[in-house]
């Protein structure tokens, strides 16, 4: 890239910002999509501790 432009550097500069932005991004979706089923699991499991203690309360 040496015999690059500056445009062209500005070019590829910013091709790895928008690739690093859509890597962040979709990290960020896994995340809430994990935190929700963890989120979720853990309501099911409240739940049948709740109910296991009225049965036997």
């Amino acid at each position: 890239m040496a015999d690059a432009s500056p445009t062209d550097r500005i070019d590829a500069a910013l091709s790895r910002i928008e690739r690093a932005v859509q890597a962040r991004d979709r990290s960020a979706a896994e995340l809430k999509q994990r935190h929700d089923a963890l989120r979720a699991k853990v309501g099911e499991a409240i739940a049948a501790l709740d109910a296991l203690g009225a049965r036997n309360g």
